[in-house]
């Protein structure tokens, strides 16, 4: 475990508020759409950002606590990928302008940062308690994987979504888009716009990635501030990963296999640590592998487009 204390975290949590403030309040004041080359951009700066934390590890913790963290990112990132498919999904069936994209993108990823910083603080203080819980992990992200190699993938339709069908029972929406609104008032009473529902499916999205994610993480590392950091950095680099992957993700049809590979061996590793030993290089390597191994095989064959 690296010594933190509580001024780390506050210090870590102090920079990612004002990371979001600088985002949202000087470079995305004003509804825009997102090109490939601001994405890329804000990708270098995220993953840029994430590997001078990982430096600084080596210089006040150690080069295990490095790659740890490095490693415990790199797969908190390639299961974002599996992440933004889905949202993909939403956005192309709700038609979300794409001026409003980064906005919704934005909200969501404020959520999931507490929806995860509660996760996380969860299981350790599960994994504190109850030894026994990271076999229960292991066994579910066995589960997941194989579960993740032989599913097929489903179409997102919103009108049979039980998310959709449960929001709407409860609040009342506008009949279209109100520019970035969430909310309105229209003939006297507020009401909801699509967009605000539209969040709502990208932070239960999410939620549900966290289930397999969070416990991927503490397959690698029992510490709570390696698994906060790794986890938040990913989730921070996110939106501008979607607008550089959005139109090309779909490309990479083999990568859910090689997650699928990655979060069972995670798991399997979980089972058997009490026995066999696997070092963090050996991890990492893997890991690095798969992905390559994944995504390069996705180009060198791409899918063939059915017709019809």
């Amino acid at each position: 475990m690296i010594a933190t204390n509580i001024w780390f975290w506050a210090g870590f949590i102090a920079f990612v508020l004002a990371m979001l403030s600088i985002d949202l309040g000087v470079f995305n004041r004003t509804p825009h759409v997102v090109g490939v080359r601001e994405a890329l951009t804000w990708t270098g700066v995220w993953v840029g950002l994430a590997l001078a934390f990982a430096a600084g590890l080596v210089v006040f913790a150690d080069r295990h606590a490095a790659l740890t963290f490095v490693t415990g990112y790199l797969i908190e990132e390639s299961l974002s990928v599996d992440n933004i498919f889905v949202i993909v999904l939403i956005f192309q069936y709700f038609a979300v302008p794409a001026q409003y994209q980064h906005r919704v993108l934005f909200w969501g990823i404020l959520g999931a940062l507490i929806m995860r910083g509660l996760f996380i603080g969860l299981g350790a203080a599960l994994l504190a308690k109850f030894a026994w819980i990271i076999y229960v992990f292991g066994a579910l992200l066995v589960v997941t994987g194989v579960r993740m190699a032989v599913k097929q993938d489903d179409e997102f339709n919103g009108d049979e979504n039980p998310v959709v069908k449960f929001v709407r029972r409860f609040l009342p929406f506008s009949d279209g888009y109100r520019g970035k609104h969430f909310f309105v008032s229209e003939a006297g009473r507020r009401v909801a716009t699509p967009l605000l529902l539209v969040l709502v499916l990208v932070e239960v999205t999410d939620l549900i990635f966290a289930i397999d994610s969070i416990p991927a993480i503490f397959g690698i590392t029992r510490d709570p501030f390696l698994v906060f950091t790794s986890n938040i950095f990913a989730v921070l680099g996110l939106r501008s990963l979607f607008f550089l992957l959005a139109t090309v993700v779909t490309k990479f049809y083999l990568l859910k296999y090689g997650l699928a590979i990655i979060l069972t061996f995670v798991g399997t590793k979980m089972l058997i640590e009490s026995w066999v030993h696997i070092p963090i290089l050996l991890s990492l390597g893997i890991v690095l592998g798969v992905l390559a191994a994944s995504i390069g095989a996705s180009l060198a064959w791409p899918q063939q487009q059915k017709t019809g």
